[in-house]
């Protein structure tokens, strides 16, 4: 069944020493593109986290927030003295070769790579702590992406059922319609005072058939149909291949329109035409 690449989920898992938080968002794309908000301490597993959704995604743009709450904030936090007295040298040195620098803010230099470590906690836990999180919180947005899908295969089905009643009018009127161009032709023929020859009018009728016959356009719906069927049961990343059987559909739709020959048909071509769009922007969803 399809996924869609629309999804949220928000996952929070407690630890003995706080909890760790992780959103994520995640929404249409080309191709997959991760986006992390991360606090510092955990910049260093960025990598490792974008594997793991690329493991588990294969299109959608994800953007993903990680937040951790320790359980005594007093104790959860300090700053690496050494290092901010480096950086501070450095900045003053910068500072001496400018006229009028900006004065720099202990908040300014709380925000400098390094600075501010995790007191308690040692750094493989809580790595391994984000890490669990996010990984659940992935399975969580997978969920909600799968629950997403299946409304929109509904969706999708509805529209070829559409498009199988459109064939099947096409194809009980068309002999209908065949035989009222021929009345035409005779009708014609006799306005015109010319002696009827039978085997004239059989060779325009031939033409006229020719000319309207979409048996062809017909069955390669109904083959276009039943690809599309099958692609909404397959579990892998189908999005680029309904997108290129929406075009195919509409191809036959744009033929079946300039072979009309009747306002049915012409009617026909119309309405294939606003239910393939309407499946074809919802197929920008599915991953």
């Amino acid at each position: 069944m399809p996924r869609s690449m629309t999804a949220f989920a928000r996952n929070t898992i407690e630890f003995s020493w706080g909890s760790v938080t992780c959103e994520l968002r995640s929404v249409n794309h080309r191709f997959l593109e991760t986006g992390f908000r991360l606090p510092e301490t955990m910049r260093e597993i960025e990598m490792p986290l974008r594997e793991i959704a690329r493991k588990a995604l294969t299109r959608g743009k994800v953007d993903c927030s990680l937040q951790v709450s320790f359980n005594n904030s007093d104790a959860s936090v300090n700053a690496d003295m050494a290092l901010t007295r480096r950086y501070i040298d450095i900045a003053e040195e910068i500072a001496a070769e400018l006229q009028n620098p900006a004065p720099v803010s202990p908040l300014d230099i709380m925000r400098w790579p390094g600075i501010l470590k995790d007191k308690e906690i040692d750094a493989e836990s809580l790595h391994s702590a984000a890490k669990q999180t996010f990984v659940a919180t992935v399975e969580q947005l997978l969920e909600g992406r799968q629950r997403e899908g299946d409304k929109l295969a509904d969706m999708i089905e509805l529209r070829l059922s559409g498009i199988e009643t459109q064939i099947a009018l096409v194809r009980t009127e068309l002999p209908g319609i065949l035989e009222y161009q021929r009345q035409r032709l005779q009708e014609k023929l006799q306005d015109l005072q010319t002696q009827l020859d039978e085997d004239r009018l059989e060779q325009e009728m031939v033409i006229v058939a020719n000319r309207a016959d979409v048996d062809e356009e017909l069955d390669r719906l109904e083959a276009h149909i039943s690809e599309i069927r099958l692609a909404l049961q397959n579990s892998d990343s189908i999005g680029r291949r309904l997108d290129f059987l929406m075009q195919e559909l509409n191809r036959e739709a744009n033929t079946l329109g300039s072979k009309s020959i009747s306002t049915v048909t012409t009617q026909a071509s119309v309405e294939l035409k606003v239910l393939i769009e309407q499946m074809r922007e919802q197929i920008q969803n599915i991953e």
